[in-house]
């Protein structure tokens, strides 16, 4: 992590524990908002207008929350509004690299080699980790947001008619379902499986595991009869799911632990992603090599480094 600016050590994906040993995520940094009129959003920092060709969005493919603002990024037709860079899937000693693995990009915007010059150049006394997404200014050269919820609702209506706004993520009649859905997967399905697998404990991992299939199960019946969780279309809410579950056999399963079950155990979870997968734009966010490559590079997880070959993904995809 950076500490006043400064990369400290090699990149460890636990930072912070509970009591129990349990993995804790940093919170966030950067919270302002892009709007259509430039005023602050829902909280309250400073207001960014929302113009074409301004702002960059900094991704890696085998990270879920950077997903999810790819995703966005596509259902709401912003991909020529917003440029992104994405990071290669090795994490590195000094974390995100950008380069020219296949898939990856280099930074056309700061020329950066890592992803925690970003985040320096933003603030050259910054300390945290240097994670990702990002949302840049290219025009004040500073970081808008590194929260993965506040971008993508800001993709959905922060750009006005920039957007293509046939689909919206975040409609009005379902709001507070979507809220209290996405209250609920955050800690125990989202989260939880990193709970699980960077456990340093066993009651650590074992109350993450069955906090996550305890979530698996109780969506699993309620998708029944169901297509999507609250509309004909997909809501933020969808996304939320769906990123985790993309990466559940090819990762959380084996790397992680999450080994009670496979996503091609569930039926409804299975379709519901299989039409997540197929609505047109988003398989395009996904990168089995990249989600593959990137978790298993973690040496904490996978001295080896060895990167399995399986498993076969034709049956969900």
């Amino acid at each position: 992590m950076l500490v006043n600016g400064k990369w400290t050590e090699d990149w460890q994906p636990v930072q912070a524990k509970d009591e129990k040993g349990g993995f804790v995520r940093q919170t966030s940094s950067f919270r302002s908002w892009i709007t259509p009129d430039g005023r602050p959003g829902p909280t309250g920092e400073r207001g960014f207008k929302a113009e074409a060709g301004r702002y960059h969005l900094y991704v890696a493919l085998i990270c879920p929350w950077a997903s999810r603002t790819l995703i966005g990024r596509k259902l709401k037709g912003l991909e020529d509004v917003i440029s992104v860079s994405v990071v290669e899937p090795a994490l590195t000693k000094q974390g995100w690299r950008f380069g020219d693995y296949p898939g990856a990009t280099d930074d056309p915007v700061n020329g950066a080699t890592y992803m925690h010059e970003i985040y320096t150049k933003a603030d050259p006394l910054f300390t945290g980790r240097a994670t990702v997404p990002v949302l840049w200014d290219k025009r004040t050269g500073t970081i808008v947001n590194n929260e993965s919820s506040d971008i993508l609702r800001m993709l959905n209506d922060g750009f006005g008619d920039l957007a293509q706004n046939d689909i919206d993520l975040y409609p009005t009649g379902k709001r507070e379902d979507i809220d209290r859905f996405n209250a609920r997967i955050y800690p125990a399905l989202n989260n939880g499986v990193y709970r699980a697998g960077f456990a340093t404990t066993q009651v650590a991992y074992e109350e993450a595991f069955h906090g996550v299939f305890k979530c698996l199960d109780q969506v699993e019946a309620e998708l029944e009869g169901r297509d999507y969780l609250f509309t004909d279309h997909p809501t933020e809410s969808d996304i939320r799911l769906f990123v985790t579950l993309v990466r559940f056999d090819v990762a959380y399963h084996g790397l992680f632990k999450c080994n009670l079950r496979r996503l091609s155990d569930y039926a409804n979870l299975r379709s519901f992603c299989r039409r997540m997968f197929d609505w047109p734009g988003i398989a395009e966010t996904v990168s089995f090599d990249h989600i593959k490559r990137g978790y298993y590079s973690v040496t904490a997880l996978n001295p080896s480094g060895i990167v399995p070959l399986g498993p076969a993904l034709e049956e969900l995809f």
